[in-house]
C-alpha cells in the first residue's frame, strides 16, 4: 500500500487548480480608520488596508469636507497590510468636532469588502463602527451605544471564520472524524475552549506569539488531521476488523480538537488585534466576538449535517450517488470519504509548503 503521506502529497495535484484561490486562507483583513483626538480639532490619522486588492477601485477613507489633511506620510507595509497615516486638521467644525459628522470608507461595494471605523476622543469617549457597502459611513453619535459594540463584534467574528477557510476546513476534518452525535458535541465544544482561551490571551496583551510560525502550525494541524483521517481505525463506522483497535484520534479526539484549537485561537486574535477592542468595552467586544466565531462555525456544521442529510436520502432512492459518509458506511462507499480526505490534505500540503516558507524568509 502506498504511503499515507505520499498519497496525500498526490491529492495537492488533483486540487492544485482551486490552489491559488484557496491559498490565500485565512488572511481575513479588514480595512481599518483609526481617528485619534490630539487638540486644537486636529486628529491623528491611522489608515490601514488589505496590501493585495481585490479590485482596480481603491479603498479610500472619507471624512467630513470641512477636515483638511495634513502631514499625509507614505504607505508602510505592516504584516498583511499597508498603513498611511496623517493629520486631520477639522478647527473649522467648531467646538462639536466630529460629534455628529459622518466618518466612512468608500470603495467598499466595489472590493466586496467591510471595514473598521474607530474615534477616540480626548474626553474618554470611545467609538468603533463597522461600516459596509449598504453602508459605508458611520455618523458619530454623542455617546458610544453598547447594543452596536455586541452586534458589530458578533457580526465580525463570524465573517472571520467564514473568511478562514483553514478554520472551517479542521471543523469539516473534524466532522469526518467522530460523525454526528454526542461525541460532535464533546469535540467541537473541546475546540471552542481551545480556541477561546488563546483569543482572549492574545486579544488582552497577555500572550505574543510569532504570527507566521503559528499560520504554519494551524496548517500542519490539519495536515495531521487529515493523516489521522487515513487511518481506517479512525472512521467513526462499527470497526470492519475486530482486531483492530480504535485509533488514538478516534478514542479521544477531544484532545486533537482542544490542543489544536488552542493554535486556530491565536488565528482568530490575528484579526482582532488588527481591528482592535473598544477600550471601554473590551470584555463585551471579545465575548461577542467570540460568540460570532460560535455562530458561524454552528451554522458550518449545521449546513454540512443538512448536505450530508440530503445526500442519504438520494442515496436511498437511487444508486447514482454514494453517501458522503458522515455516520456509518459500507467499503463501497470509501472512495467518496477519501476524495474527501485526501483533498483536505491536499489543500494543507499547499498551505503548509506557503506558511513555511513565509517562516523562513
Amino acid at each position: 500500500m502506498k504511503s499515507i503521506a505520499a498519497r496525500l502529497i498526490m491529492a495537492l495535484w488533483a486540487f492544485g487548480f482551486y490552489g491559488s484561490e484557496l491559498a490565500e486562507a485565512h488572511r481575513f483583513a479588514p480595512s481599518l480608520f483609526k481617528v485619534i483626538e490630539a487638540a486644537d480639532q486636529r486628529y491623528n490619522v491611522l489608515w490601514k488596508t488589505p496590501t493585495e486588492a481585490s479590485s482596480n477601485t481603491a479603498l479610500r477613507p472619507t471624512w467630513p469636507a470641512a477636515c483638511r489633511a495634513l502631514d499625509a506620510g507614505e504607505p508602510v507595509p505592516e504584516g498583511t497590510g499597508m498603513v498611511t497615516r496623517w493629520t486631520l486638521d477639522c478647527a473649522a467644525l467648531g467646538e462639536a468636532g466630529l460629534i455628529g459628522q459622518g466618518l466612512g470608507v468608500a470603495g467598499l461595494a466595489e472590493n466586496q469588502a467591510s471595514a473598521v471605523v474607530i474615534l477616540e476622543l480626548n474626553d474618554g469617549r470611545h467609538y468603533q463602527s463597522v461600516v459596509t457597502a449598504a453602508q459605508p459611513e458611520f455618523l458619530v453619535p454623542a455617546a458610544p451605544s453598547l447594543g452596536k459594540v455586541m452586534t458589530e463584534y458578533s457580526w465580525l467574528g463570524g465573517a472571520h471564520i467564514w473568511s478562514g477557510i483553514d478554520h472551517l476546513l479542521f471543523v469539516f476534518g473534524l466532522l469526518l472524524l467522530v460523525g454526528f452525535g454526542a461525541r460532535l458535541l464533546i469535540t467541537i465544544t473541546a475546540f471552542t475552549v481551545g480556541h477561546s482561551v488563546t483569543l482572549a490571551l492574545v486579544a488582552l496583551g497577555f500572550l505574543r506569539y510569532p504570527v507566521a510560525l503559528v499560520e504554519f502550525m494551524i496548517a500542519l494541524s490539519i495536515f495531521v488531521l487529515a493523516l489521522a483521517l487515513t487511518d481506517d481505525r479512525a472512521n467513526p463506522v462499527e470497526t470492519l476488523n475486530a482486531a483492530s483497535a480504535p485509533s488514538l484520534f478516534k478514542r479521544y479526539p477531544w484532545w486533537l480538537a482542544g490542543g489544536f484549537g488552542l493554535l486556530h485561537g491565536m488565528g482568530f486574535a490575528g484579526a482582532l488585534t488588527d481591528i482592535g477592542l473598544p477600550q471601554n468595552n473590551v470584555p463585551l467586544a471579545l465575548l461577542f466576538f467570540n460568540i460570532g466565531i460560535e455562530i458561524g462555525q454552528a451554522i458550518f456544521v449545521l449546513l454540512i449535517f443538512g448536505l450530508g442529510w440530503v445526500l442519504n436520502a438520494i442515496s436511498q432512492q437511487s444508486n447514482l450517488l454514494a453517501r458522503f459518509n458522515l455516520g456509518k458506511r459500507s467499503r463501497k462507499q470509501e472512495p467518496w470519504r477519501l476524495l474527501l480526505v485526501y483533498g483536505l490534505g491536499g489543500l494543507s500540503v499547499m498551505w503548509c509548503i506557503e506558511r513555511g516558507l513565509a517562516v523562513v524568509q
